[in-house]
């Protein structure tokens, strides 16, 4: 069974293993039973503890294996190596593979970084099985990854060693759950990312709950229940550690979490309170999708899944964030918060207008009317066939829960 690889820029993979029946000798055929792909063996050693080749491995060792394959793909953790002369009749019980609980979007900043992203996530899903990403595209940020993460920390992690060891530089998009969503007639589908939210009848959405577990000093309870019940939790028990120790209880929705809610507790409670928290199945709720649309063109980045209750709150935040963050342009820009063809929250950027009266000193008014009428047609003109840049500084604010620097407007 491999339970660990590493990749070698010399070598190529090298696959860690722990021989269960038989034994291996170096030159043999091996299959890997989950891709089918064969290879000779090159190498077989051990550590101890540096890399030490040997004449072969037998039942119960663990040892290292080299096979000279590059792609990083054909050797997944938890996957069966056999002997292609005489292969085991099934693949090794006891290995599952990690379920994501956390999907977020890696997109290069500079659009000629893909493939070094790609290859950069293929190596590190060498040693961290729990890595999933598919490719994604964006009509805001271009090509990119849909990566599925154990938890936020997980998210965070694997971000800086991109940055650190690949010296990329990335956009992460806002973190999303998975939902279960039932349509009316009756067919269901998996919603991992917004732009995949079904438009036609939903009869029921589906969202991961989880059982989380808070510690605090007894100060604090006030304001940690507060915290938990605007994210929607139900409080399920709260007992007494000590005089001044206190364990609180709660059940919540994943996506309430998985954003801001542990930086939340650190603030509130002064950095004294600890969060621990295990799935606890799916529940029914009311939600729904929040669209941008900027000048009328829907932005799929800026795009949410939320819950009713919350959703004029997200779409006044989100559309005030843009307005102080996207430019001025030559026509007036409307930026809307919708959910299906309702708009909920409206912001507008104003024009940058020239003073086209300067030079008109006294006179008549239908002369200054006249200048005024003719600015408003050409302005109406550009509004019709006018795009909206959004600048890459946008969307990191945006995108982040930080509140945005209002943006210089120059004086003409």
């Amino acid at each position: 069974m491999i339970f660990d690889s590493v990749y070698d820029t010399y070598r190529g993979v090298v696959t860690y293993v722990r021989l269960i029946d038989g034994s291996l000798h170096p030159r043999e055929k091996l299959t890997m039973m989950s891709t089918g792909s064969t290879h000779e063996l090159l190498e077989i050693g051990v550590s101890s503890p540096e890399p030490k080749p040997t004449k072969g491995l037998g039942v119960g060792e663990v040892g290292y294996l080299i096979t000279g394959v590059k792609d990083v793909r054909l050797s997944k953790v938890g996957d069966t190596v056999t002997l292609n002369s005489a292969p085991a009749t099934q693949a090794l019980e006891g290995y599952k593979e990690p379920k994501p609980m956390v999907y977020s979007g890696l997109f290069p900043i500079d659009g000629s970084d893909y493939p070094v992203l790609r290859d950069a996530l293929d190596k590190l899903k060498l040693n961290d099985a729990s890595l999933a990403y598919e490719p994604e595209t964006s009509t805001a940020l271009g090509f990119g990854f849909r990566c599925g993460f154990l938890g936020l920390l997980h998210l965070e992690v694997l971000r800086d060693r991109l940055e650190r060891e690949y010296d990329l530089d990335l956009i992460s998009t806002a973190p999303s759950v998975i939902y279960d969503v039932t349509m009316e007639d009756g067919s269901e589908m998996e919603v991992t990312n917004p732009s995949e939210y079904p438009t036609g009848k939903i009869k029921e959405v589906r969202e991961p709950m989880v059982r989380a577990t808070i510690l605090t000093p007894s100060d604090y309870i006030g304001a940690v229940m507060e915290l938990c019940q605007t994210r929607r939790g139900s409080l399920q028990g709260m007992d007494y550690l000590s005089s001044d120790r206190v364990e609180i209880r709660y059940r919540l929705p994943l996506a309430e979490i998985v954003f801001d809610f542990f930086d939340q507790l650190k603030s509130k409670t002064k950095g004294y309170a600890t969060l621990d928290y295990s799935d606890d199945g799916e529940d029914a709720a009311d939600l729904v999708k929040v669209d941008i649309l900027l000048h009328g063109d829907q932005v799929d980045a800026f795009s949410a899944i939320v819950h009713r209750d919350n959703s004029y709150s997200y779409g006044v935040l989100m559309a005030g964030k843009l307005r102080k963050l996207i430019p001025r342009q030559q026509f007036e820009v409307p930026i809307q918060a919708a959910i299906g063809s309702r708009i909920i929250a409206r912001e507008t950027i104003r024009a940058i207008r020239k003073d086209v009266l300067s030079k008109c000193y006294g006179g008549d008014i239908s002369r200054k009317r006249k200048l005024l009428e003719k600015q408003k047609e050409g302005k109406k003109r550009m509004k019709v066939v006018g795009n909206v840049e959004v600048p890459q500084e946008a969307f990191i604010a945006a995108l982040s829960s930080d509140d945005p620097e209002p943006k210089k407007e120059s004086k003409k």
